[in-house]
């Protein structure tokens, strides 16, 4: 498997559960090439950025840098997020007898077009070899989402209060709203924290340590927030979180009435939490992303009651927009309960659809049969 780093963590944390699940899960031997590990450190704590070549909970991790010099390719090769692979790997691919399965696994995306593209065949221009389209998605006709084994055990063996005491939180408080705020930078942060600040009722906002830090830094009018930070304003409590691995920000979601969250990896933990949650998608030139976060929208929240579905696409386009979240939070607020019902329905939902993991193995065992 093969995977570009861009400049967030939603790559790396898509290639690192899948490998993890592959070797875990289904018994393969997995190496998985990162050309920055020291970004993928932050996610994978054990990971050594100085060591090319590692082994990490049963997941080969190697460098990718160039020339990657003479590599035997494995019977599946995976390139993730349309990753150009090295031309001397392709060369060694079309040598091989029988030849690899070719996987371009591709973005997440709720578009109708997804289905019909899901499993095609592209032929290289040049060399004997073909790679297939492989979409994650939220249906049967697509590759599904990825999901553990172990999730629900370990959602069923959840204590909010062995969480909470191992990040120095006190118990919660009676009507208190717990969120977790793990987003790119918002210009509207400062006006959700205010709408926090004022309201009736006391929020308390956990932020791990990333980008948003600090827009919530200048709100508060400090220079600076740290992992351990206590902020209190009004009836809003913030405290700042240190970037846990995958497993813990599972807690960090189960543990939280909403959670905001970006990208794709957490956009995905967010839907098996059973919460409510506000996505953050990635902005694309030309606001094509929009169209993403529409096509979502339609999908997530249809059979949801009108009044319910309008507030909650309301401020999820206003947080995209980065503006008047202010105003659109009290509507968000109230209809909470309601949402935390459909994201359980639609957990179950999804579930249905199978784990990308599995569906992926089966995929290629077909294709090298």
């Amino acid at each position: 498997m093969f995977c570009p780093v861009v400049d967030n963590f939603g790559d790396i944390g898509v290639c690192w559960r899948l490998a993890r699940q592959l070797a875990v899960e289904h018994g393969l031997a997995v190496r998985l090439w990162v050309d920055d590990l020291q970004s993928a450190s932050h996610l994978i704590p054990s990971l050594d950025p100085q060591q090319t070549s590692q082994v990490l909970m049963g997941v080969e991790v190697r460098h990718w840098v160039e020339p990657l010099g003479d590599v035997v390719p494995g019977k599946v090769v995976i390139g993730a997020f349309a990753a150009t692979l090295p031309e001397s790997f392709l060369t060694a691919m079309a040598r091989c007898v029988p030849r690899p399965c070719w996987i371009n696994l591709e973005y997440l995306s709720a578009e109708d077009w997804v289905a019909g593209c899901h499993g095609l065949p592209s032929p290289h221009p040049r060399l004997p070899l073909t790679q297939h389209f492989f979409f994650p998605g939220l249906d049967t006709a697509t590759g599904g989402l990825l999901r553990e084994a172990d999730y629900s055990a370990r959602r069923r063996g959840f204590s909010e209060s062995t969480f909470r005491k191992s990040f120095d939180l006190p118990m919660r408080a009676p009507g208190e709203c717990v969120v977790s705020l793990f987003t790119y930078e918002n210009p509207a942060i400062g006006e959700l924290m205010t709408a926090w600040s004022q309201g009736k009722r006391q929020v308390l906002c956990l932020v791990p340590e990333g980008r948003v830090l600090p827009g919530v830094a200048a709100w508060f009018g400090v220079i600076g927030l740290q992992p351990g930070d206590r902020l209190r304003k009004g009836h809003l409590v913030v405290k700042v979180l240190p970037f846990v691995d995958q497993s813990r920000y599972d807690e960090l979601l189960w543990a939280c009435d909403l959670n905001f969250v970006r990208g794709e990896d957490s956009f995905v933990r967010a839907q098996w939490a059973e919460a409510p949650f506000v996505w953050h998608i990635y902005p694309q030139q030309d606001d094509a992303h929009l169209e993403k976060l529409n096509a979502f929208m339609t999908r997530y929240l249809a059979g949801v009651a009108p009044s319910v579905a309008h507030a909650a696409e309301d401020f999820w386009r206003a947080w995209n927009d980065g503006r008047e979240v202010g105003t659109r939070w009290s509507a968000l607020e109230a209809v909470l309960p309601e949402l935390g019902s459909h994201a359980r329905a639609w957990s179950m939902k999804m579930q249905a659809s199978g784990d990308l993991a599995g569906n992926l193995v089966r995929f290629c065992k077909v294709e090298i049969e």
